[in-house]
């Protein structure tokens, strides 16, 4: 077996070959991060047999993504290695020494002394819905950011609007309002049929003319600043507010046509939808690289830290949080709606509660409790049923 190491860099890459006999038949040379230097690597490597050729990489930023994306489509077999693997055996060197050159070494250690998993087609899938889904997430954090300094100005411009909208500014309607008439006065001075139009257009024809009117008596009695500063605020924050829902749309098409293709059993499982499922599946990856539920658990940052020290043990204790703060989120919201939907989670929710527990520190063992049943989904390549979540 022929094993290629690669030390990853933003734009130039270090690799170096070795066989298994420990012979160093490259010693370790840089190429770019660029088709040129991809190129070159291919033609190093050309010498030899790809059946027995093993291409390693550290699991580090997105620096590798377009490499590894090259090798698989040249049919290189490819296997991630976690970077705490080489750090280990960088610090059980005498020297402790961290280059690019030497690093691309300890790659091929690491490959030799504590093995691999070749990379597989449905790995960069699961790698596209964890970098789609952490998308979606942050286009989510900003869209209510956004809607909070909506919300801020019309406190100031056109405070009455709040009472107007039942259902609140966020809808179609208030936003398509804001954007053309932000200010009381702006409604003051348009004509009824104009707002009637605009109204009835944008609510399906919820809001007619005595809506119309309505709230051009809001406008006469409006105690808010018909300022123009602050109009101009509203429309530019309307319009990222109208982008975001876009790109939110555009975003969960993408993750539901990937969901689609892998069709994990999870989704099986009630109350799991497209969107947490596939945070799930995207942070967890392949989950054979976990020996037991009990290490998914643990990876996931379920697992409780143990405070002991001589006869002392402390009797409450905290989840790790180790990990993806977002596959948290994902496991911790689908335990909720999975304890509305299975009565096998809705009962051991409220055996928990029953316990003493407060509601997040129950669903933090809902989640614990459907992680190993995600595990035995994904290992046994089942769907769910009640025996399986007993």
């Amino acid at each position: 077996m022929v094993y290629v190491g690669i030390d990853i860099a933003k734009f130039t890459h270090f690799a170096a070959v070795m066989d298994g006999d420990g012979i160093v038949l490259f010693k370790p040379f840089p190429f770019e991060n660029s088709l040129c230097g991809f190129n070159l690597l291919l033609a190093k490597l050309a010498a030899f047999d790809k059946a027995n050729l093993v291409v390693g990489l550290e699991s580090t930023s997105h620096y590798g993504n377009n490499l590894v994306d090259f090798l698989f489509k040249h049919e290189f077999k490819v296997a991630m290695i976690n970077p705490i693997k080489t750090a280990a055996l960088r610090k059980g060197n005498i020297r402790n020494v961290k280059t690019d050159s030497v690093d691309a070494m300890l790659v091929i250690k690491s490959l030799i002394v504590d093995g691999y998993r070749l990379l597989t087609p449905g790995d960069l899938k699961h790698e596209n819905l964890k970098s789609l889904t952490a998308t979606r997430h942050n286009l989510v954090k900003q869209r209510t950011r956004a809607k909070i300094k909506l919300h801020a100005l019309v406190d100031q411009i056109f405070p009455e609007l709040h009472k107007f909208f039942k259902s609140g500014i966020k809808i179609g309607c208030a936003k398509a309002l804001l954007k053309r008439f932000p200010l009381p006065n702006d409604v003051l001075k348009a004509r009824i049929d104009t707002l009637t139009k605009l109204l009835k257009s944008t609510s399906k024809g919820k809001y007619r003319e005595a809506k119309a009117a309505e709230l051009k008596e809001y406008a006469s009695n409006s105690i808010g600043h018909n300022d123009q500063t602050l109009a101009l605020g509203v429309k530019l924050i309307v319009e990222q507010i109208e982008l975001y829902d876009r790109q939110v749309d555009e975003t969960e098409a993408a993750i539901a046509e990937i969901m689609q293709a892998i069709d994990s059993p999870i989704l099986s499982i009630p109350g799991i939808g497209t969107i947490n499922g596939a945070i799930i599946i995207g942070h967890i990856g392949n989950v054979f690289k976990f020996p037991s539920d009990e290490k998914l658990l643990a990876y996931s940052g379920l697992t409780p830290i143990i405070r002991q020290s001589g006869t002392f043990k402390a009797r409450i204790t905290r989840m790790s949080k180790r990990g993806s703060p977002l596959l948290r989120y994902g496991l911790i919201n689908a335990a909720h709606n999975v304890a509305k939907n299975a009565p096998t989670f809705a009962a051991y929710y409220a055996k928990k509660v029953a316990q003493g527990k407060s509601h997040y520190n129950a669903l933090g063992h809902v989640a614990a409790k459907l992680v190993r049943l995600i595990y035995a989904l994904l290992t046994r390549n089942t769907t769910f049923n009640q025996k399986l979540s007993a």
